[in-house]
């Protein structure tokens, strides 16, 4: 009998070792097929060009490919629902802005939890947003703007990447504390929004830097103010809106990866060292500098952490703004 008992345990031990063995070897071998990225904006959007660059990296790191899938629509919610719902193999992930933490104050009722469907894996990065006009509108100083709307009020517009964007977001606070009427006009992307002011159809923009940096040095947009708490390194001769005479009004615009909820830690911890080993490569810091981008990663667990303390302090905002939930 106690033979018998001893071959039984020798037994469990040799299964539990098979059992431990498999796991180090299936995680030893993730990814083993490509990995679907999607973006909950269009081709062309902050979002995306931050996105393209850091996932290009970690494609060649990782021995697969990143590939993107871009779902743009209803402020990116039609992209987060797609997330929020896939399996939690590591397979679907999602490269998402501040967005994601406007949303649940600004959408009457969602079609996932934005707090527990989603395991934060890091943010990637944070991004001044520049307040850009096309130059036909003879406005060449935020002091400039600020009278235009204050003689005509409710007669000045604003673009955004849809209602709840942070983009919409940043020019409410910026509206609130300039104590100014202004209407927002959403578009599905920054590719619209940047398109319309352009062409003088829409007066203003709080748009990320990345999609307008070429425009403003060529001339085609001015660029105001920026509405971030310090002035961009792309852009270093463009006050803040706090210094241009608006205190109270910035603004932190970041882009980060998440996964579906119950993603294995194991998963989201190998995407998270890789997103920091892709920020460290010479070719994503020179790209990112382009961008006026600052690298910007914390552990996942602090990710989480912060997404939920800013979901509340978003809400603060979205009632001082008066927006009304869709």
């Amino acid at each position: 009998m106690i033979r018998l008992a001893r071959l039984a345990a020798a037994s469990s031990i040799v299964a539990l070792a098979s059992l431990a063995s498999a796991g180090a070897l299936a995680q030893h071998a993730y990814p083993s097929k490509p990995i679907r990225v999607v973006v909950p904006f269009a081709a062309g959007s902050t979002t995306d060009i931050i996105a393209r660059a850091i996932t290009d990296k970690m494609s060649t790191s990782m021995g697969q490919p990143l590939i993107i899938e871009n779902r743009g629509g209803a402020s990116g919610t039609i992209g987060q629902q797609i997330v929020a719902t896939a399996a939690p193999d590591g397979y679907t992930i999602m490269i998402h802005s501040s967005s994601h933490t406007v949303s649940p104050s600004t959408f009457a009722k969602l079609p996932f939890d934005t707090v527990h469907d989603f395991a934060g894996i890091t943010p990637i990065s944070s991004l001044p947003n520049a307040l850009v006009i096309s130059p036909s509108k003879n406005i060449k100083t935020l002091q400039e703007l600020l009278a235009a709307a204050r003689a005509k009020p409710g007669s000045i517009n604003y673009a955004s990447a849809g209602q709840g964007s942070a983009t919409h977001l940043n020019a409410e606070k910026f509206r609130v504390a300039a104590k100014i009427e202004a209407t927002n006009i959403p578009f599905k992307g920054s590719g619209e929004a940047v398109t319309e002011v352009m062409a003088g159809r829409v007066d203003y923009y709080f748009s990320p830097i990345a999609p307008v940096i070429g425009q403003i040095k060529e001339g085609q947009l001015l660029a105001l103010a920026v509405g971030s708490p310090k002035r961009s390194s792309a852009l270093p001769n463009v006050p803040t809106t706090s210094e241009a005479g608006v205190p109270g009004s910035e603004f932190n615009f970041w882009i980060g990866m998440m996964a579906p909820a119950k993603t294995p830690r194991d998963v989201v911890n190998r995407l998270h060292d890789e997103v920091q080993k892709a920020l460290a490569s010479p070719e994503v810091k020179e790209r990112f500098a382009k961008l006026g981008a600052d690298a910007w990663t914390l552990k996942p667990e602090q990710f989480d952490a912060y997404i939920k303390d800013e979901i509340k302090s978003n809400a603060v905002l979205v009632q001082a703004a008066g927006l009304q939930p869709q």
